[in-house]
C-alpha cells in the first residue's frame, strides 16, 4: 500500500523514524473504510433482492461512534472513513477533517433525533406526549425525525402508543424513524415489523416483499457490526419483509473496536543500500510464518489474477503513485475523488 524511501545517506534510519505516525494514520482509517464497505456490500446484497431500488443505501448504515472512541482525533478519522461509503454520520468531527483537510464543503448528513433523556424527562406516564412533542417539534413534509422508543417498553410503543399517534403524524407530515434500543437485534425487529404491519399496515413491493407506510421506518442502533446486520436481513426477509424498512446506526463497534491486527497491518523494511549496494531485508521468524515479511526493492503491479507486489526488476508499470517527495505534497485528492475510487 505504501512504499518509503530515504534519499539521504546520512540520516539512513528516517524510514523507520516515521514508521510510528505513518502505520497509526493508515491501519486506522483504512480498517474502518474497508469494515464500513463490507457492511455497504451486505445491506446492497439484500436490498437488491427486496427493495424495489438502491436510492436509500447510502443512508442505511448511520455513524454512532463519537462518544465511543478514544479522542477527538479517532473520531475524525475514523468517522471520515466510515463517509468514503455512506451518507450519514452523528460524528461532527468527521465533518470538520472532511473540510479541512478533503475540500469537502458537507461529508454527512443527519436528522433530529429523541435519545433517553428527551424521553424519560417527561416520565413514564406522558411517553405518548414526549412522542407527540417530538412530532410537533420536528416533524413536517419531507422531514424525518428519529426517536428512541425502548426506555420502558418497544413492544407497548409500537403497538399502542404509536400507532395511536400515527393521524397526529399524518396532519403533521414527515417520516418518523423508531429507534429500539435493547435486546436481541434480529429478534427486536423481526417483531417490531411484525407489530407495526399489523397496527399500521403494509404495502407489497414489486419484488414481493412487505413494506411499513412510507412515513414510518426502523433504526437498529444497538448490538450492529457486519454479523448482526446480515443476521437481521436475513432473518427479516425469511418473513417477507423489505431491507427498506430498516437502517443501522453503528457506534464503538465502527470505530473503535479495530486494531492494527484486524487486518494485520505492518511497516517492515524490505532492503538496504551497503556499501554502495541494495540487500534485500526481511524477517521470516520460525515461530510464525504469517509475520514473514516481504523483501528486495519492490513495486506494486496488476497482474492476470489481481494485483500483485513483486521485485522491481520484473515487468509491469508501478501502481504506486508518488505523494510526498522532500517535504513536498505532490498528489492533494479531494474527498470526492476518494468516494469515487471507492466506488
Amino acid at each position: 500500500m505504501v512504499q518509503v524511501k530515504n534519499n539521504d545517506p546520512e540520516l539512513p534510519w528516517l524510514t523507520t523514524y516515521i514508521e510510528t505516525a505513518l502505520l497509526r494514520a493508515i491501519w486506522y482509517p483504512t480498517t474502518v473504510a474497508t469494515r464500513s464497505r463490507h457492511i455497504k456490500k451486505i445491506i446492497k446484497k439484500y436490498l437488491e433482492e427486496t427493495a424495489d431500488n438502491l436510492d436509500f443505501l447510502p443512508f442505511k448504515l448511520h455513524d454512532f461512534g463519537c462518544r465511543g472512541v478514544s479522542s477527538y482525533e479517532s473520531a475524525m478519522l475514523g468517522g471520515m472513513a466510515h463517509l468514503v461509503n455512506f451518507l450519514g454520520t452523528d460524528t461532527v468531527p468527521a465533518l470538520e477533517g472532511a473540510k479541512w483537510f478533503y475540500d469537502e464543503p458537507m461529508a454527512g448528513f443527519s436528522i433530529p433525533a429523541a435519545e433517553h433523556s428527551t424521553i424519560t424527562t417527561w416520565t413514564r406516564s406522558y411517553e405518548a406526549a414526549a412522542f407527540r412533542n417530538m412530532i410537533d417539534q420536528f416533524g413536517g413534509t419531507g422531514k424525518m425525525v428519529a426517536v428512541v422508543s425502548d426506555s420502558y417498553d418497544i413492544f407497548h410503543a409500537c403497538s399502542h402508543i404509536w400507532p395511536s399517534l400515527m393521524p397526529h403524524l399524518e396532519k403533521v407530515g414527515g417520516t418518523l424513524i423508531i429507534r429500539p434500543d435493547s435486546g436481541d437485534p434480529a429478534t427486536v425487529v423481526h417483531e417490531l415489523l411484525e407489530v407495526l404491519t399489523e397496527k399500521l399496515g403494509f404495502v407489497v413491493n414489486t419484488k414481493g416483499y412487505k413494506l411499513l407506510p412510507p412515513n414510518v421506518r426502523l433504526i437498529q442502533g444497538d448490538g450492529i457490526n457486519e454479523h448482526s446486520v446480515e443476521h437481521i436481513l436475513d432473518k427479516i426477509t425469511d418473513f417477507g419483509f423489505s431491507t427498506d424498512n430498516v437502517a443501522f446506526g453503528m457506534g464503538g463497534e465502527l470505530l473503535q473496536t479495530p486494531n492494527r491486527d484486524t487486518m494485520k497491518f505492518a511497516m517492515k523494511a524490505s532492503a538496504a543500500c551497503v556499501d554502495g549496494e541494495w540487500r534485500g531485508v526481511s524477517k521470516d521468524p520460525i515461530g510464525d510464518t504469517t509475520k514473514r515479511s516481504k523483501e528486495g526493492l519492490l513495486k506494486v503491479v496488476q497482474t492476470g489474477v489481481g494485483i500483485s507486489t513483486v521485485d522491481a526488476k520484473f515487468g509491469g508499470s508501478d501502481l504506486l503513485e508518488q505523494v510526498y517527495y522532500n517535504g513536498a505534497l505532490l498528489r492533494d485528492q479531494t474527498f470526492a475523488e476518494i468516494r469515487t475510487l471507492a466506488a
